[in-house]
C-alpha cells in the first residue's frame, strides 16, 4: 500500500514529502559514482556515503515530490556545464533531489534526506551501479551491467512521462523548462580537486569530515 513518506534537511528548516510512495512506485539503488562521492564531499556531508563511498538514492517522479516549507533555500549544482542538475538545502547541505532535466522525469533522492522509518515504506535497495569507482573492493553486484536494474529504471521514467507525471516539477518552471531555483556549476578546476577525495583510491582526506571526529 503506498502512501506519504517525509524528508527534511538535517537542520529541520526545508522540508517536503514524496506522496503515493511504495517500492513500486519507486526505483531504489546504492550509486557508487565519483560523482556522487564528489558531490557529497563538496556538501561536507560525506556522512552520507557508506563505506565504499556509495549513495543510497531513491529515484522518484517529479510531480510526487513537493516542499511545503524552506523551498527558497534549495539551490541547484552542477560538477560539469552538461552534469546532472543537483539540488540541496543550501542552509546545511542536505541533498533532495538530482535531475537531468524536465525531458527525462526522474528525481534522485539521497535516502538520508527522508525522515522516519523510510525502509518501510520505500523497500531496501534493488541493487547497485558503478561499482568500478567503488572505494577499495567493489561491493558484489556493483560492477558491469545489471540490465534488469537499468530496464527497471527505463519503463518508470517511461511511464512517469507518458501519464503526467513530470509536472508540477519541484525544480524546474514548466513555462520555460529552465530551473527555477538558483544554480552554479563548478569550475573544471573545482571539479578536478574533489577527484581526490573519491574512489576507487582516493588520494586526499576530506579536510570537513576530519573535523567532525
Amino acid at each position: 500500500m503506498s502512501q506519504d513518506v517525509e524528508l527534511r534537511c538535517r537542520c529541520g528548516k526545508v522540508h517536503g514529502r514524496v506522496n503515493d510512495a511504495a517500492p513500486g512506485t519507486v526505483n531504489r539503488v546504492v550509486c557508487y559514482c565519483d560523482d556522487c562521492q564528489a558531490f557529497a564531499h563538496h556538501l561536507g556531508r560525506a556522512d552520507l556515503l557508506d563505506a565504499h563511498g556509495g549513495t543510497d538514492i531513491v529515484q522518484v517522479a517529479p510531480a510526487s515530490l513537493e516542499f511545503d516549507r524552506g523551498g527558497e533555500r534549495i539551490v541547484g549544482l552542477r560538477l560539469a556545464p552538461k552534469g546532472l542538475y543537483r539540488w540541496y538545502a543550501s542552509c546545511c547541505g542536505t541533498p533532495v533531489g538530482n535531475t537531468v532535466g524536465p525531458s527525462i522525469p526522474f528525481v534522485g533522492i539521497v535516502a538520508g534526506a527522508f525522515a522516519g522509518d523510510a525502509d518501510r515504506v520505500l523497500g531496501k535497495p534493488i541493487g547497485a551501479i558503478l561499482g568500478k569507482f567503488a572505494i577499495g573492493t567493489p561491493p558484489g553486484g556493483s560492477t558491469g551491467w545489471n540490465i534488469g536494474l537499468y530496464a527497471r529504471a527505463i519503463v518508470m521514467v517511461l511511464r512517469w512521462r507518458l501519464t503526467g507525471r513530470t509536472w508540477p516539477h519541484p525544480f524546474f518552471d514548466r513555462a520555460s523548462g529552465a530551473p527555477s531555483r538558483p544554480l552554479t556549476v563548478l569550475s573544471a578546476a573545482e571539479r578536478e580537486a574533489l577527484r581526490l577525495l573519491c574512489g576507487p583510491r582516493p588520494v586526499a582526506a576530506d579536510p570537513v569530515a576530519s573535523t567532525r571526529g
